[in-house]
């Protein structure tokens, strides 16, 4: 993969890979889980989808103030680990409703978001160290 200069936000990989997961979680996961989960566990998933990339957008704005950074990088980690469990709970208990393979993809793509996270914070680090 090459690399390509980040100009702003939407240059990040780990950004695109976020919208994706909640483009993926707002029209193909929420909409099949029964209603009496719709002020519950759907307005959780909506609003931890959604955070992800927001704090990205957010974040990069102070991305020459490390600490700041780093703490919105933190916290995306964070809700990408609630969004692993909230599509956990999917599949243990409504996997009559949803698409289990398609949880399990959305998962993944979280954890990987994880991982893309932490090597980007180390990155960014060593980078502007060398300033």
């Amino acid at each position: 993969m090459e690399n390509r200069p980040i100009k702003n936000f939407t240059d990040l990989i780990v950004y695109q890979n976020l919208y994706r997961a909640m483009v993926l979680v707002i029209t193909k996961v929420l909409p099949t889980l029964p209603k009496e989960e719709k002020f519950d566990l759907v307005d959780q998933m909506r609003r931890a989808s959604k955070a992800g990339p927001a704090l990205l957008a957010e974040g990069f704005a102070k991305r020459y103030q490390i600490r700041q950074w780093r703490k919105y990088l933190n916290d995306t980690v964070g809700e990408c680990n609630e969004m692993i469990h909230h599509l956990s709970v999917c599949i243990d208990i409504y996997g009559e409703f949803v698409d289990k393979m398609m949880c399990r993809e959305i998962m993944d793509l979280y954890d990987k978001s994880c991982k893309q996270i932490t090597k980007l914070g180390q990155a960014w680090k060593d980078y502007h160290d060398k300033d």
